[in-house]
């Protein structure tokens, strides 16, 4: 754990060898990296973490302030504490965080480079002017901030089922949709987050950070084409797509994931 006066941090670590930073998406921990984490065989250290809300980490935000200004600074005391240079791999949501920190802090978190799996980039869909797959993304959320409100204590499988498809939900382990139900107002919090993070193409084109993008061949289109933007926006980028993997890519298909990140890491580390 990471002791701060603002509470506490979920913090682990395993493995020798290049440092990677691993945070997952929303309604999971960092536990939800295990499956990748064993395809290397302990070749990377590994550093897990759960932002805000999540595992054993404290929430910042209120509904009154949902600046995922406070995810970079939990993200970057986690970098801090790990040492850097740091890979750092967000998936989901907390690609999106990965992203702001590199956006916010590029100059002063020591990163040597990014992976993002399926990034929430809604705001870049919009400042594109993909309208249609914007509003996606904005129906679904309207319909499940709704029903949520109305008290449906389900809601969450509309979001679940929109990113890996229909039934997706039901499909979970009881213990894992459990976990989802719980922490659906945390979520909710995930979703006004990302929306009140802008994402100007010309920010995105002076990172400079190499990163790797990774698509699901199956997963929504909104989701997809987002994610294809962030690749044709920013600039030394590596976009990958896994096909028949959705979303939730990091557990359905964790040996490719696990490859790509290797692969990324290996030319990353021979300076290519």
């Amino acid at each position: 754990m990471i002791k701060d006066e603002r509470g506490d941090i979920e913090y682990e670590e395993c493995g020798r060898g290049p440092t990677i930073v691993l945070t997952p998406g929303s309604c999971s921990t960092g536990a939800a990296w295990r499956p990748v984490i064993t395809t290397w065989n302990g070749q990377f250290r590994c550093v897990t973490t759960s932002l805000l809300g999540y595992g054993r980490t404290i929430e910042r935000r209120t509904a009154h302030d949902t600046s995922i200004s406070h995810e970079v600074d939990v993200l970057e005391l986690v970098i801090r504490k790990a040492g850097g240079p740091v890979h750092l791999v967000g998936h989901s949501f907390d690609g999106l965080v990965a992203l702001a920190l590199a956006v916010a802090l590029a100059d002063r978190v020591p990163l040597a480079s990014l992976v993002i799996l399926e990034a929430p980039v809604m705001e870049l869909l919009r400042e594109k002017g993909e309208h249609r797959h914007y509003r996606a993304f904005r129906r679904m959320t309207e319909g499940y901030f709704a029903d949520f409100a109305d008290g449906n204590t389900e809601a969450i499988a509309a979001m679940i089922d929109f990113y890996g498809g229909a039934g997706t939900f039901a499909s979970w382990l009881p213990r894992v949709s459990a976990y989802a139900i719980k922490t659906t107002a945390v979520n909710i919090l995930d979703w006004e987050s990302g929306y009140s993070f802008p994402l100007p193409p010309a920010v995105l084109a002076a990172l400079g950070v190499p990163t790797l993008i990774v698509r699901g061949g199956a997963s929504h289109p909104a989701a997809y084409r987002a994610n294809t933007l962030l690749g044709e926006t920013m600039r030394r980028v590596v976009t990958a797509t896994i096909d028949g993997a959705a979303h939730f890519m990091i557990s359905t298909h964790a040996d490719k994931v696990g490859q790509l990140i290797a692969e990324h890491l290996h030319r990353v580390e021979m300076g290519r």
